[in-house]
Protein backbone atom coordinates (compact mmCIF):
# COMPACT_ATOMS: atom_id res chain seq x y z
CA UNK A 1 0.00 0.00 0.00
CA UNK A 2 2.96 2.33 0.64
CA UNK A 3 3.92 1.94 -3.02
CA UNK A 4 0.43 1.72 -4.50
CA UNK A 5 -1.59 4.39 -2.63
CA UNK A 6 0.47 7.44 -3.78
CA UNK A 7 0.28 6.15 -7.35
CA UNK A 8 -3.49 5.63 -7.03
CA UNK A 9 -3.94 9.15 -5.65
CA UNK A 10 -1.83 10.50 -8.49
CA UNK A 11 -3.96 8.56 -10.96
CA UNK A 12 -7.14 9.89 -9.34
CA UNK A 13 -5.89 13.47 -9.68
CA UNK A 14 -5.00 12.73 -13.31
CA UNK A 15 -8.58 11.55 -13.87
CA UNK A 16 -9.96 14.73 -12.32
CA UNK A 17 -7.57 16.66 -14.56
CA UNK A 18 -8.89 14.75 -17.61
CA UNK A 19 -12.46 15.33 -16.47
CA UNK A 20 -11.86 19.05 -15.94
CA UNK A 21 -11.44 19.66 -19.70
CA UNK A 22 -14.72 17.84 -20.37
CA UNK A 23 -16.50 19.51 -17.44
CA UNK A 24 -15.54 23.12 -18.13
CA UNK A 25 -16.00 22.75 -21.91
CA UNK A 26 -19.38 21.14 -21.10
CA UNK A 27 -20.42 24.26 -19.17
CA UNK A 28 -20.44 26.06 -22.54
CA UNK A 29 -23.29 23.66 -23.45
CA UNK A 30 -21.89 23.43 -26.98
CA UNK A 31 -21.73 19.82 -28.33
CA UNK A 32 -19.19 20.88 -30.96
CA UNK A 33 -16.65 22.12 -28.38
CA UNK A 34 -17.20 18.97 -26.29
CA UNK A 35 -16.88 16.73 -29.34
CA UNK A 36 -13.54 18.42 -30.18
CA UNK A 37 -12.02 17.30 -26.86
CA UNK A 38 -13.33 13.76 -27.45
CA UNK A 39 -12.03 13.58 -31.04
CA UNK A 40 -8.57 14.81 -29.97
CA UNK A 41 -8.26 12.17 -27.24
CA UNK A 42 -6.64 9.43 -29.41
CA UNK A 43 -3.70 11.75 -30.25
CA UNK A 44 -3.06 12.50 -26.58
CA UNK A 45 -3.45 8.81 -25.77
CA UNK A 46 -0.78 8.11 -28.40
CA UNK A 47 1.73 9.92 -26.14
CA UNK A 48 1.43 6.90 -23.88
CA UNK A 49 3.11 4.77 -26.56
CA UNK A 50 6.31 6.74 -25.89
CA UNK A 51 5.60 6.85 -22.14
CA UNK A 52 5.22 3.07 -22.07
CA UNK A 53 8.23 2.40 -24.29
CA UNK A 54 10.73 4.48 -22.35
CA UNK A 55 8.91 4.99 -19.03
CA UNK A 56 7.72 1.46 -18.30
CA UNK A 57 10.64 -0.11 -20.20
CA UNK A 58 13.33 1.86 -18.34
CA UNK A 59 11.66 1.69 -14.92
CA UNK A 60 11.22 -2.10 -15.14
CA UNK A 61 14.88 -2.42 -16.15
CA UNK A 62 15.95 -0.15 -13.27
CA UNK A 63 13.93 -2.00 -10.60
CA UNK A 64 15.24 -5.40 -11.70
CA UNK A 65 18.82 -4.04 -11.77
CA UNK A 66 18.33 -2.65 -8.24
CA UNK A 67 17.22 -6.14 -7.13
CA UNK A 68 20.53 -7.50 -8.52
CA UNK A 69 22.46 -4.49 -7.09
CA UNK A 70 23.73 -3.63 -10.59
CA UNK A 71 23.83 0.13 -10.11
CA UNK A 72 25.63 1.04 -13.35
CA UNK A 73 22.75 -0.50 -15.32
CA UNK A 74 20.28 1.47 -13.19
CA UNK A 75 21.96 4.78 -14.04
CA UNK A 76 22.37 4.04 -17.74
CA UNK A 77 18.80 2.74 -18.10
CA UNK A 78 17.37 5.98 -16.71
CA UNK A 79 19.55 8.15 -18.99
CA UNK A 80 18.59 6.06 -22.01
CA UNK A 81 14.87 6.34 -21.20
CA UNK A 82 14.99 10.09 -20.59
CA UNK A 83 16.80 11.16 -23.77
CA UNK A 84 14.93 8.76 -26.04
CA UNK A 85 11.64 10.15 -24.65
CA UNK A 86 12.86 13.71 -25.26
CA UNK A 87 13.74 12.92 -28.89
CA UNK A 88 10.40 11.16 -29.49
CA UNK A 89 8.49 14.12 -28.05
CA UNK A 90 10.18 16.48 -30.50
CA UNK A 91 9.54 14.03 -33.36
CA UNK A 92 5.88 13.60 -32.37
CA UNK A 93 5.35 17.36 -32.37
CA UNK A 94 7.02 17.81 -35.76
CA UNK A 95 5.11 14.99 -37.48
CA UNK A 96 1.72 16.18 -36.23
CA UNK A 97 2.43 19.80 -37.18
CA UNK A 98 3.48 18.88 -40.73
CA UNK A 99 0.59 16.48 -41.35
CA UNK A 100 -2.09 18.08 -39.13
CA UNK A 101 -4.80 18.16 -41.81
CA UNK A 102 -4.42 14.42 -42.47
CA UNK A 103 -4.53 13.68 -38.73
CA UNK A 104 -7.71 15.72 -38.28
CA UNK A 105 -9.42 13.78 -41.08
CA UNK A 106 -8.26 10.47 -39.60
CA UNK A 107 -9.66 11.43 -36.19
CA UNK A 108 -13.16 11.73 -37.67
CA UNK A 109 -13.59 15.50 -37.53
CA UNK A 110 -16.37 17.09 -39.56
CA UNK A 111 -16.72 20.62 -40.97
CA UNK A 112 -18.38 21.55 -37.64
CA UNK A 113 -15.71 20.17 -35.31
CA UNK A 114 -12.44 20.59 -37.25
CA UNK A 115 -11.61 24.15 -36.12
CA UNK A 116 -12.15 23.47 -32.39
CA UNK A 117 -10.26 20.16 -32.56
CA UNK A 118 -7.32 21.79 -34.38
CA UNK A 119 -7.16 24.56 -31.76
CA UNK A 120 -7.05 22.04 -28.91
CA UNK A 121 -4.32 19.96 -30.59
CA UNK A 122 -2.20 23.02 -31.45
CA UNK A 123 -1.41 23.51 -27.76
CA UNK A 124 -1.44 19.90 -26.57
CA UNK A 125 0.64 18.40 -29.41
CA UNK A 126 2.45 21.01 -31.54
CA UNK A 127 3.58 22.93 -28.43
CA UNK A 128 2.93 20.37 -25.72
CA UNK A 129 4.16 16.95 -26.85
CA UNK A 130 7.60 17.24 -25.20
CA UNK A 131 6.47 18.33 -21.68
CA UNK A 132 3.49 15.93 -21.79
CA UNK A 133 5.78 12.96 -22.48
CA UNK A 134 8.73 13.96 -20.30
CA UNK A 135 6.74 14.53 -17.10
CA UNK A 136 5.19 11.03 -17.29
CA UNK A 137 8.47 9.30 -18.18
CA UNK A 138 10.31 11.05 -15.32
CA UNK A 139 7.53 9.97 -12.93
CA UNK A 140 8.15 6.35 -13.99
CA UNK A 141 11.92 6.72 -13.48
CA UNK A 142 11.47 8.20 -10.00
CA UNK A 143 8.92 5.52 -9.10
CA UNK A 144 11.31 2.73 -10.12
CA UNK A 145 13.43 3.25 -6.98
CA UNK A 146 10.36 3.22 -4.73
CA UNK A 147 9.90 7.01 -4.50
CA UNK A 148 6.22 6.81 -5.44
CA UNK A 149 5.29 9.82 -3.29
CA UNK A 150 7.64 12.15 -5.20
CA UNK A 151 6.45 10.70 -8.51
CA UNK A 152 2.85 11.37 -7.47
CA UNK A 153 3.55 14.91 -6.25
CA UNK A 154 5.19 15.77 -9.58
CA UNK A 155 2.29 14.40 -11.58
CA UNK A 156 -0.32 15.99 -9.31
CA UNK A 157 1.30 19.43 -9.38
CA UNK A 158 0.65 19.69 -13.10
CA UNK A 159 -2.83 18.20 -12.83
CA UNK A 160 -3.96 20.57 -10.08
CA UNK A 161 -2.65 23.57 -12.00
CA UNK A 162 -4.57 22.41 -15.07
CA UNK A 163 -7.81 22.26 -13.04
CA UNK A 164 -7.22 25.84 -11.84
CA UNK A 165 -6.37 27.17 -15.31
CA UNK A 166 -9.18 25.44 -17.24
CA UNK A 167 -12.04 27.79 -16.26
CA UNK A 168 -9.82 30.84 -16.79
CA UNK A 169 -8.98 29.91 -20.37
CA UNK A 170 -12.23 28.11 -21.36
CA UNK A 171 -15.18 30.07 -19.95
CA UNK A 172 -16.70 33.37 -21.17
CA UNK A 173 -15.78 35.25 -17.97
CA UNK A 174 -12.11 34.41 -18.63
CA UNK A 175 -10.37 34.29 -22.01
CA UNK A 176 -13.38 32.52 -23.62
CA UNK A 177 -11.18 30.20 -25.72
CA UNK A 178 -13.36 27.08 -25.47
CA UNK A 179 -11.61 23.81 -26.36
CA UNK A 180 -8.48 25.74 -27.45
CA UNK A 181 -8.23 27.15 -23.92
CA UNK A 182 -8.39 23.63 -22.49
CA UNK A 183 -5.38 22.75 -24.66
CA UNK A 184 -3.43 25.79 -23.47
CA UNK A 185 -4.12 24.93 -19.81
CA UNK A 186 -2.90 21.37 -20.41
CA UNK A 187 0.32 22.61 -22.03
CA UNK A 188 1.17 24.97 -19.16
CA UNK A 189 0.41 22.37 -16.49
CA UNK A 190 2.68 19.78 -18.13
CA UNK A 191 5.51 22.33 -18.22
CA UNK A 192 5.14 22.89 -14.47
CA UNK A 193 5.23 19.12 -13.79
CA UNK A 194 8.48 18.85 -15.76
CA UNK A 195 10.02 21.69 -13.77
CA UNK A 196 9.16 19.88 -10.51
CA UNK A 197 10.98 16.73 -11.61
CA UNK A 198 14.07 18.63 -12.77
CA UNK A 199 14.25 20.41 -9.40
CA UNK A 200 13.73 17.09 -7.56
CA UNK A 201 16.57 15.38 -9.44
CA UNK A 202 18.88 18.34 -8.79
CA UNK A 203 18.10 18.35 -5.04
CA UNK A 204 18.47 14.55 -4.74
CA UNK A 205 21.41 14.26 -7.15
CA UNK A 206 23.65 12.63 -4.51
CA UNK A 207 21.11 10.07 -3.29
CA UNK A 208 18.98 9.14 -6.30
CA UNK A 209 19.61 6.38 -8.84
CA UNK A 210 17.74 8.37 -11.49
CA UNK A 211 20.32 9.95 -13.77
CA UNK A 212 19.91 12.30 -16.77
CA UNK A 213 23.58 13.20 -17.37
CA UNK A 214 24.22 13.16 -21.15
CA UNK A 215 27.69 11.63 -20.60
CA UNK A 216 26.03 8.42 -19.30
CA UNK A 217 23.94 7.94 -22.45
CA UNK A 218 24.84 4.98 -24.63
CA UNK A 219 23.26 2.37 -26.86
CA UNK A 220 24.64 -0.49 -24.77
CA UNK A 221 23.19 -3.69 -26.15
CA UNK A 222 21.88 -5.14 -22.87
CA UNK A 223 20.19 -1.86 -21.89
CA UNK A 224 18.55 -1.29 -25.29
CA UNK A 225 17.36 -4.92 -25.34
CA UNK A 226 16.14 -4.77 -21.73
CA UNK A 227 14.25 -1.49 -22.11
CA UNK A 228 12.79 -2.30 -25.52
CA UNK A 229 11.99 -5.91 -24.59
CA UNK A 230 9.47 -4.60 -22.05
CA UNK A 231 8.77 -1.16 -23.53
CA UNK A 232 7.94 -2.10 -27.12
CA UNK A 233 5.09 -4.50 -26.18
CA UNK A 234 3.75 -1.85 -23.77
CA UNK A 235 3.97 0.78 -26.53
CA UNK A 236 2.25 -1.49 -29.05
CA UNK A 237 -0.48 -2.07 -26.48
CA UNK A 238 -1.02 1.68 -26.33
CA UNK A 239 -0.95 2.13 -30.11
CA UNK A 240 -3.66 -0.52 -30.33
CA UNK A 241 -5.66 1.37 -27.67
CA UNK A 242 -5.39 4.51 -29.82
CA UNK A 243 -6.50 2.53 -32.88
CA UNK A 244 -9.48 1.15 -30.97
CA UNK A 245 -10.50 4.59 -29.69
CA UNK A 246 -10.16 6.12 -33.17
CA UNK A 247 -12.36 3.40 -34.67
CA UNK A 248 -14.90 3.88 -31.87
CA UNK A 249 -14.97 7.66 -32.44
CA UNK A 250 -15.38 7.20 -36.19
CA UNK A 251 -18.30 4.82 -35.64
CA UNK A 252 -19.88 7.21 -33.12
CA UNK A 253 -19.35 10.34 -35.24
CA UNK A 254 -21.61 8.89 -37.96
CA UNK A 255 -24.48 9.34 -35.45
CA UNK A 256 -23.77 13.08 -34.95
CA UNK A 257 -21.85 15.41 -32.59
CA UNK A 258 -24.28 14.76 -29.70
CA UNK A 259 -23.48 11.03 -29.79
CA UNK A 260 -19.74 11.81 -29.90
CA UNK A 261 -20.05 14.18 -26.93
CA UNK A 262 -22.06 11.57 -24.96
CA UNK A 263 -19.54 8.82 -25.67
CA UNK A 264 -16.69 11.14 -24.65
CA UNK A 265 -18.38 12.06 -21.37
CA UNK A 266 -19.11 8.38 -20.60
CA UNK A 267 -15.49 7.41 -21.31
CA UNK A 268 -14.18 10.20 -19.09
CA UNK A 269 -16.45 9.14 -16.21
CA UNK A 270 -15.31 5.54 -16.68
CA UNK A 271 -11.71 6.71 -16.42
CA UNK A 272 -12.10 7.46 -12.69
CA UNK A 273 -12.04 3.82 -11.49
CA UNK A 274 -10.01 2.71 -14.50
CA UNK A 275 -7.09 5.06 -13.74
CA UNK A 276 -7.18 4.17 -10.05
CA UNK A 277 -6.95 0.45 -10.87
CA UNK A 278 -4.20 1.19 -13.36
CA UNK A 279 -2.39 3.25 -10.73
CA UNK A 280 -2.63 0.33 -8.30
CA UNK A 281 -1.11 -2.09 -10.82
CA UNK A 282 1.67 0.40 -11.68
CA UNK A 283 2.33 1.11 -8.01
CA UNK A 284 3.12 -2.52 -7.19
CA UNK A 285 5.40 -2.99 -10.22
CA UNK A 286 8.65 -1.96 -8.46
CA UNK A 287 7.81 -4.41 -5.63
CA UNK A 288 7.13 -7.22 -8.12
CA UNK A 289 10.28 -6.44 -10.16
CA UNK A 290 12.53 -6.30 -7.11
CA UNK A 291 11.23 -9.54 -5.58
CA UNK A 292 11.26 -11.33 -8.92
CA UNK A 293 14.92 -10.36 -9.45
CA UNK A 294 15.87 -11.34 -5.86
CA UNK A 295 13.85 -14.62 -6.24
CA UNK A 296 11.49 -13.91 -3.30
CA UNK A 297 8.57 -15.63 -5.03
CA UNK A 298 6.50 -16.05 -1.86
CA UNK A 299 6.40 -12.30 -1.21
CA UNK A 300 5.70 -11.61 -4.89
CA UNK A 301 2.75 -14.06 -4.84
CA UNK A 302 1.27 -12.58 -1.65
CA UNK A 303 1.50 -9.05 -3.08
CA UNK A 304 -0.32 -10.20 -6.21
CA UNK A 305 -3.13 -11.94 -4.27
CA UNK A 306 -3.68 -8.89 -2.07
CA UNK A 307 -3.74 -6.61 -5.13
CA UNK A 308 -6.39 -8.73 -6.87
CA UNK A 309 -8.70 -8.58 -3.84
CA UNK A 310 -8.42 -4.81 -3.46
CA UNK A 311 -8.67 -3.96 -7.15
CA UNK A 312 -11.60 -6.23 -8.05
CA UNK A 313 -13.60 -5.11 -5.00
CA UNK A 314 -13.11 -1.46 -5.88
CA UNK A 315 -14.05 -1.94 -9.54
CA UNK A 316 -17.18 -3.92 -8.65
CA UNK A 317 -18.31 -1.10 -6.35
CA UNK A 318 -17.68 1.39 -9.18
CA UNK A 319 -19.79 -0.73 -11.54
CA UNK A 320 -22.75 -0.56 -9.14
CA UNK A 321 -22.41 3.22 -8.70
CA UNK A 322 -22.34 3.78 -12.46
CA UNK A 323 -25.26 1.44 -13.04
CA UNK A 324 -27.59 3.19 -10.58
CA UNK A 325 -26.31 6.76 -10.98
CA UNK A 326 -25.60 7.06 -14.71
CA UNK A 327 -28.14 9.82 -15.42
CA UNK A 328 -26.93 11.99 -12.53
CA UNK A 329 -23.25 11.55 -13.47
CA UNK A 330 -23.74 12.38 -17.17
CA UNK A 331 -25.95 15.39 -16.37
CA UNK A 332 -23.10 16.90 -14.32
CA UNK A 333 -21.25 17.55 -17.59
CA UNK A 334 -24.02 18.66 -19.95
CA UNK A 335 -27.70 19.55 -19.53
CA UNK A 336 -28.65 18.35 -23.02
CA UNK A 337 -31.43 15.71 -22.73
CA UNK A 338 -30.32 13.82 -25.85
CA UNK A 339 -26.73 13.62 -24.62
CA UNK A 340 -27.88 12.46 -21.18
CA UNK A 341 -30.03 9.71 -22.76
CA UNK A 342 -27.13 8.54 -24.94
CA UNK A 343 -24.66 8.81 -22.07
CA UNK A 344 -26.70 6.64 -19.68
CA UNK A 345 -26.76 3.83 -22.24
CA UNK A 346 -23.07 4.18 -23.04
CA UNK A 347 -21.96 4.34 -19.40
CA UNK A 348 -24.02 1.26 -18.55
CA UNK A 349 -22.24 -0.76 -21.25
CA UNK A 350 -18.74 0.58 -20.59
CA UNK A 351 -18.95 0.00 -16.82
CA UNK A 352 -19.58 -3.74 -17.20
CA UNK A 353 -15.94 -4.18 -18.22
CA UNK A 354 -14.49 -2.62 -15.04
CA UNK A 355 -14.00 -5.69 -12.76
CA UNK A 356 -12.47 -7.65 -15.63
CA UNK A 357 -10.24 -4.72 -16.63
CA UNK A 358 -8.70 -4.70 -13.15
CA UNK A 359 -7.64 -8.35 -13.52
CA UNK A 360 -6.22 -7.62 -16.97
CA UNK A 361 -4.25 -4.61 -15.68
CA UNK A 362 -2.73 -6.62 -12.84
CA UNK A 363 -1.76 -9.53 -15.09
CA UNK A 364 -0.10 -7.26 -17.68
CA UNK A 365 1.57 -5.21 -14.90
CA UNK A 366 3.14 -8.37 -13.44
CA UNK A 367 4.35 -9.58 -16.84
CA UNK A 368 5.88 -6.14 -17.47
CA UNK A 369 7.51 -6.00 -14.02
CA UNK A 370 9.12 -9.40 -14.64
CA UNK A 371 10.46 -8.35 -18.04
CA UNK A 372 8.11 -10.72 -19.90
CA UNK A 373 7.51 -8.45 -22.86
CA UNK A 374 6.31 -11.26 -25.12
CA UNK A 375 3.36 -12.03 -22.84
CA UNK A 376 2.48 -8.32 -22.67
CA UNK A 377 2.50 -8.13 -26.47
CA UNK A 378 0.31 -11.22 -26.85
CA UNK A 379 -2.25 -9.76 -24.45
CA UNK A 380 -2.25 -6.43 -26.31
CA UNK A 381 -2.91 -8.18 -29.62
CA UNK A 382 -5.62 -10.32 -28.07
CA UNK A 383 -7.37 -7.34 -26.47
CA UNK A 384 -7.65 -5.11 -29.51
CA UNK A 385 -6.96 -6.99 -32.74
CA UNK A 386 -8.58 -10.33 -31.91
CA UNK A 387 -11.35 -9.27 -29.51
CA UNK A 388 -12.33 -5.60 -29.12
CA UNK A 389 -12.01 -4.12 -32.63
CA UNK A 390 -13.90 -7.00 -34.31
CA UNK A 391 -16.53 -6.69 -31.55
CA UNK A 392 -17.02 -2.99 -32.47
CA UNK A 393 -17.89 -3.92 -36.06
CA UNK A 394 -20.14 -6.83 -35.08
CA UNK A 395 -22.01 -5.09 -32.24
CA UNK A 396 -22.59 -1.90 -34.26
CA UNK A 397 -24.20 -4.02 -36.98
CA UNK A 398 -26.34 -5.98 -34.51
CA UNK A 399 -27.20 -3.08 -32.17
CA UNK A 400 -26.56 0.26 -33.98
CA UNK A 401 -24.79 2.89 -31.82
CA UNK A 402 -25.53 1.35 -28.39
CA UNK A 403 -23.73 -1.91 -29.18
CA UNK A 404 -20.43 0.04 -29.39
CA UNK A 405 -20.38 0.47 -25.60
CA UNK A 406 -20.31 -3.30 -25.01
CA UNK A 407 -17.26 -4.14 -27.15
CA UNK A 408 -14.78 -3.59 -24.31
CA UNK A 409 -16.82 -5.76 -21.92
CA UNK A 410 -16.84 -8.59 -24.48
CA UNK A 411 -13.05 -8.41 -24.87
CA UNK A 412 -12.16 -8.05 -21.17
CA UNK A 413 -14.43 -10.89 -20.05
CA UNK A 414 -12.41 -13.32 -22.17
CA UNK A 415 -9.01 -11.69 -21.61
CA UNK A 416 -9.24 -11.56 -17.80
CA UNK A 417 -9.94 -15.31 -17.68
CA UNK A 418 -6.88 -15.96 -19.87
CA UNK A 419 -4.79 -13.60 -17.70
CA UNK A 420 -5.61 -15.42 -14.47
CA UNK A 421 -4.82 -18.82 -16.02
CA UNK A 422 -1.43 -17.56 -17.28
CA UNK A 423 -0.64 -15.96 -13.88
CA UNK A 424 -1.39 -19.19 -12.01
CA UNK A 425 0.88 -21.12 -14.36
CA UNK A 426 3.60 -18.47 -14.03
CA UNK A 427 3.68 -18.70 -10.23
CA UNK A 428 3.69 -22.50 -10.34
CA UNK A 429 6.71 -22.46 -12.66
CA UNK A 430 8.54 -19.90 -10.50
CA UNK A 431 7.87 -21.93 -7.33
CA UNK A 432 9.04 -25.13 -9.00
CA UNK A 433 12.26 -23.44 -10.12
CA UNK A 434 12.83 -21.98 -6.65
CA UNK A 435 12.26 -25.45 -5.11
CA UNK A 436 14.69 -27.16 -7.46
CA UNK A 437 17.39 -24.53 -6.77
CA UNK A 438 17.00 -24.88 -2.98
CA UNK A 439 17.37 -28.68 -3.28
Amino acid sequence: MKLAVPTMISSLVMVIYNLSDTYFVGILNDPIQNAAVTLAAPVLLAFNAVNNLFGIGSSSMMSRALGRKDYDTVYRSSVFGFYCALFCGILFSAIYTIFSSSFLTLLGTSSDTVVATAGYLRWTVTCGAVPAILNVVMAYLVRSEGATLHASIGTMSGCLLNILLDPIFILPWGFDMGATGAGLATFLSNCVACIYFFILLFVKRKSTYVCIRPSMFSFRKDIVAGVCGVGIPAAIQNILNVTGMTILNNFTSSYGSEAVAAMGISQKIGMVPLYIAQGFSQGIMPLISYNYASKNIKRMKHATGFSIKISVSFMTASLLIFHFGADLLVSLFMKNETIIAYGCQFLGGLSLALPFLSLDFLAVGIFTACGMGRKTLVFALLRKIILEIPALFILDKLFPLYGLAYAQFTAELILSAIGMIVLIRLFRNLENKAGSISQ
